[in-house]
C-alpha cells in the first residue's frame, strides 16, 4: 500500500485554485473547480478530486481544455436551454447550468438543459446536492459512443465503444443528507482505476480485461489497451445507451462516424406537484424505513443512496484528506514547474470558513 498524505479540505482547496491560477484559470473559474474537485475527496469519491488535477493540465496542454472559456448559452425556451462550454472547464460549466435549471424550474416547475462541447464535469452528484438543497428533484447524464473510441465494451462485444455514461438522479430531503444516486454504467468508473493505481492495487474480478479480451484485476493491463465491462451486462448496457441519446438533444452527434453523446440536465420543483415539506418529511419517512431493515448477514446496516456521501464529508472534515504519496508528488512537481508556493499561507479566510466543521 501507498503512502499518504493527510490535509485539511481548506488547504487542498487552495493548492487546487493556485494551480490553475497558474495556468490562467480566472480566479472565480479556479474558485469553483476547486471547491467541486475537493467536495469529492470529502464525500469519498476521490476518483474525480484532486487527483484529477494532473490530467486538466495535460488537456490544456494539448489544447483539449481551455480555462479561460465561459459557457455561453445558444439556445433558450422557457423550460429548456442548449449550452456550448467552448471545451472550458466542465465543472463551470455544470455548476452554472444546473443553477439556470433550477431557477427555470422555480419559474416554470420543470426545466431541461444539453450541453456540448464539455470538458470532464467531474462527479455528477455534485450538481444532484444542488439542486436539492433548492428543494428540486434532478437527473444529470453524461453520454458518450462510437465504435472504438471509447473504454467500455457493448454487451456481447470484444472492442470498447462507450464511455463510462453515469447517470445520476437526485432528491430533497430537507436536511444535510439528500438523495443522491451517482452510478456509472460500468462495473467501475475509470477514475477508480486511477485511484487503484496510485495506491498500487488491484481491482476485483469482473471488472476490467486486457487489450485481449481476457479477464485482468491488474489496472495496468487496462491502461495498456484493456477495457472496462458494462455493469448488469445488457441492462447495464441498455442504460449506458439512454444517456447517449439524452446527450444527443444537443447535436453532439456524428451521423457518418454513428457517434452520439453530451450532458443531459433536468431539474422538477417538487412545489409544483406537492408542498416542499411535506414531501421531504414523506422522503425521509421512508428512506428511514429502508435503512430500518433487518440486515442479511455479513452487513452491519441497510444505507440509502447519500448516506455514504454524508457519513464520510462529516468524517473528513474533521480528520482531513489522505493522499497517495503518488498524487501529493505530482501537486509538489506541477508547483515546482509553474512556480508557485504550495506553502500553508496560500489559504484564505474563507476557505477556512468553507469547511468550517459546524
Amino acid at each position: 500500500m501507498a503512502e499518504t498524505h493527510n490535509f485539511r479540505a481548506s488547504y487542498l482547496h487552495a493548492v487546487s485554485r493556485q494551480i490553475f491560477m497558474a495556468v490562467e484559470t480566472p480566479r472565480h473559474i479556479a474558485d469553483t473547480v476547486a471547491g467541486i474537485l475537493v467536495n469529492a475527496n470529502l464525500s469519498g469519491h476521490d476518483s474525480h478530486g484532486v487527483l484529477r488535477i494532473t490530467s486538466y493540465l495535460d488537456m490544456m496542454a494539448n489544447n483539449r481544455l481551455h480555462p479561460k472559456v465561459e459557457p455561453e448559452v445558444v439556445k433558450e425556451t422557457d423550460t429548456t436551454f442548449v449550452v456550448n462550454a467552448g471545451f472550458g472547464f466542465g465543472h463551470f460549466t455544470a455548476r452554472k447550468s444546473i443553477e439556470l435549471a433550477i431557477d427555470k424550474a422555480k419559474r416554470f416547475n420543470v426545466a431541461c438543459a444539453s450541453l456540448y462541447d464539455t470538458s470532464h464535469i467531474g462527479r455528477l452528484g455534485e450538481y444532484l446536492e444542488v439542486a436539492a438543497r433548492a428543494g428540486c428533484i434532478s437527473m444529470v447524464t453524461f453520454g458518450a459512443g462510437q465504435q472504438g473510441a471509447w473504454p467500455v465494451v457493448p454487451f456481447g462485444g470484444a472492442v470498447g465503444g462507450l464511455s463510462t455514461n453515469p447517470i445520476a438522479i437526485g432528491c430533497p430531503t430537507g436536511d444535510d443528507s439528500p438523495f443522491v444516486a451517482d452510478i456509472a454504467t460500468s462495473v467501475i468508473a475509470e477514475g477508480k482505476l486511477r485511484v487503484a493505481r496510485s495506491k498500487g492495487v488491484n481491482v476485483p474480478e469482473g471488472h476490467i480485461v486486457d487489450k485481449h479480451g481476457n479477464p485482468t484485476v491488474n489496472t495496468m493491463d487496462f491502461y495498456d489497451g484493456g477495457s472496462l465491462l458494462p455493469f448488469g451486462g445488457h441492462k447495464g448496457y441498455a442504460l449506458s445507451l439512454v444517456t447517449c441519446l439524452l446527450g444527443g438533444l444537443s447535436e453532439e452527434f456524428d451521423i457518418e462516424k454513428g457517434s452520439m453523446g453530451g450532458v443531459f440536465m433536468q431539474v422538477i420543483n417538487v412545489e409544483a406537484f406537492t408542498p416542499l415539506g411535506q414531501y421531504q418529511q414523506a422522503v425521509r419517512a421512508f428512506l428511514d424505513s429502508m435503512r430500518a431493515t433487518t440486515p442479511a448477514p455479513g452487513f452491519d446496516e441497510v444505507l440509502v443512496p447519500g448516506d455514504f456521501e454524508f457519513r464520510c464529508r462529516a468524517e473528513r472534515l474533521v480528520s482531513g484528506i489522505d493522499l497517495p504519496d503518488t498524487i501529493h508528488q505530482k501537486l509538489q512537481e506541477h508547483a515546482a514547474e509553474l512556480n508557485i508556493s504550495l506553502g500553508d499561507e496560500i489559504v484564505e479566510p474563507d476557505d477556512i470558513a468553507r469547511y468550517q466543521v459546524s
